[in-house]
């Protein structure tokens, strides 16, 4: 007789189904019980995804999971919610839409396919710097989701682009920092497409960025900068990019200038970027004569 009154076991489909039934009426009115279910479900979908301790995660479970999550838009409903959830809600939300970007159904990243098609939810994501509740949970997804090329080549434009500036000089030193974070990933991970970005836009990013950054007056924007210009520079794919900058006059004021820092890492990491920059001016100052 006890079996009668067994819970029914829910499917991660279902878990997902009444997860987005809930979100909407969370985003509507804010009803206490509904609130309570919801940071349970949620609470469910990161166990599905990550496990626990005593058992890993089963793909076939993950699969049907990502599959529901994407074809019925919960994802978009799930990002758009978030400011309305609890402190560990939000956290175990922000797992959650981390890990399905690394999901495959099908050997198909559907994750990517979604955020193609729906690229006005990565202009919600970088629109969270400026909440300082909700910066570094979507500073956090949008990380994951630049593993999407076509994210990344979206991010890559300069309506984008010049906010980092400024979200990087943001008075919280956290919401900073994980724009950093954001903003190397960008210029880092995708080669090709952040080559063309730097050709296509050379004149007025690297104007912010030495101005903004190179000679901020902060100190660990300062080292931060001067170690993610070498990173780039040092980049094949950017050689175009390299010769052209390391040309400029005033891109050697600049890095002497930092050479001359009291500091070793920034020392350092500008004599890097100085090498080929020096050698480059001596070459065309021993060609006049």
């Amino acid at each position: 007789m006890k079996g009668l009154f067994k819970p029914k076991l829910h499917t991660p489909a279902d878990i997902v189904c009444q997860t987005r039934d809930l979100l909407l009426i969370v985003e509507h009115i804010c009803i206490e019980y509904q609130m309570s279910e919801l940071c349970r479900n949620i609470r469910e979908l990161k166990l599905i995804l990550y496990g626990d301790s005593d058992k890993e995660p089963v793909p076939e479970a993950c699969a049907q999971l990502t599959q529901e999550f994407f074809e019925e838009n919960t994802l978009r409903i799930l990002i758009k919610c978030l400011p309305k959830l609890n402190l560990e809600a939000r956290k175990d939300a922000t797992q959650i839409v981390a890990n399905l970007q690394r999901q495959q159904v099908q050997s198909t990243l559907i994750a990517s396919n979604y955020l193609g098609s729906n690229l006005d939810l990565i202009d919600i994501l970088i629109a969270g710097y400026e909440d300082i509740n909700m910066g570094l949970h979507y500073g956090t997804m949008l990380r994951e989701c630049i593993r999407h090329e076509i994210v990344a080549r979206y991010v890559l434009q300069p309506l984008h682009m010049n906010k980092f500036f400024d979200y990087i000089q943001l008075p919280n030193f956290d919401i900073a920092a994980d724009a950093v974070a954001t903003f190397k990933e960008l210029l880092t991970r995708h080669k090709s497409t952040v080559a063309h970005f730097l050709s296509d836009n050379y004149e007025w990013f690297f104007a912010e960025y030495n101005s903004k950054l190179l000679e901020s007056s902060n100190y660990i924007t300062r080292r931060q900068a001067v170690k993610l210009l070498g990173d780039m520079l040092s980049e094949p794919k950017n050689s175009a990019v390299r010769k052209r900058y390391v040309s400029s006059i005033d891109n050697l004021r600049i890095l002497m200038n930092l050479l001359r820092e009291s500091r070793k890492s920034i020392q350092i990491e500008s004599f890097h970027i100085f090498k080929p920059i020096s050698s480059a001016y001596l070459s065309r100052t021993e060609a006049r004569f």
